[in-house]
């Protein structure tokens, strides 16, 4: 099954990436909770006929904000599929309006593969389907250059921040059995978890060992940029500190983004909230 992808001419934000959304009318606009069904409502629609009562008031759901709270195995991620597919076959919404986030790979996979099924290819690929990181670095190849970041910035897994923390530590000839390079970056994970600078870790972190990994944090911060790169962890700080500095960026995801699906939300951490 797949459903009909609204053109530009159906679409009175077609051109959102130069102008403002238009302000909506407080006389119209919803309120949060879930609607009940509309008199166009059909309960054999294909969307609709697999799904329980319950996750049917989730998928006709249109506007303003909406908490599942469901167990595992219960279809959430069915739900969010169907949702987003009721969106654009039902209500005409440019897929590339659509932002869906979800935590590992797998999922992500497994909702583009569903979304493909219900909408297609090519609905599907104007989408921002994946994972927080992985929306992130897409955004920062987009826009990071207005915070200073090189678009073609490299991503450091775990082998090569191992690599880089052992050179932050031979450089403050500091011994790397007593400052374990996993041990240290896993601290400094822990404030880019909570959009701690290396300026700021003094004043949350205190101690011996943390005031030595003050020091190796504001290295560590400066080999990365040297090397035109970023960790993990820099992907979510960096697009909060995008997001919160430049207005115009903000503005433009605003609009671009008008449906935002998270999965797993009760997950989430600080920063990536």
């Amino acid at each position: 099954m797949i459903l009909p992808t609204p053109t530009d001419a159906d679409d009175p934000f077609a051109e959102y990436d130069n102008t403002l959304a238009p302000p909506r009318n407080s006389d119209s606009d919803p309120t949060p909770g879930i609607a009940p069904p509309s008199a166009d409502f059909d309960p054999e629609d294909p969307l609709l006929v697999r799904l329980n009562p319950s996750q049917q008031e989730a998928v006709l759901h249109k506007d303003g904000p909406l908490l599942i709270f469901a167990g595992a195995g219960s279809g959430k991620t069915r739900v969010l599929t169907h949702r987003i597919a009721y969106l654009v076959g039902r209500h005409g919404i440019r897929p590339r309006n659509i932002l869906a986030v979800t935590f590992t790979n797998k999922a992500a996979t497994e909702m583009k593969e569903r979304l493909q099924r219900l909408l297609g290819l090519e609905a599907t690929k104007e989408m921002w389907v994946g994972t927080f990181h992985a929306t992130c670095a897409r955004m920062l190849r987009e826009r990071g250059k207005d915070i200073g970041l090189e678009r073609e910035f490299t991503v450091y897994d775990d082998g090569d921040q191992i690599t880089l923390m052992k050179e932050c530590l031979s450089q403050l000839n500091l011994d790397d059995r007593q400052y374990a390079p996993r041990a240290v970056l896993s601290l400094i994970s822990k404030a880019k978890e909570k959009l701690i600078e290396p300026e700021n870790f003094g004043h949350h972190f205190h101690g011996v060992f943390e005031g030595v990994v003050s020091k190796l944090y504001t290295l560590y911060q400066e080999k990365l940029k040297q090397n035109r790169a970023v960790d993990f962890d820099d992907l979510i700080m960096l697009s909060v500190r995008l997001l919160e500095q430049r207005e115009d960026t903000r503005e433009y995801y605003q609009n671009k983004f008008r449906y935002v699906l998270v999965d797993e939300y009760q997950d989430i951490n600080n920063a990536q909230y």
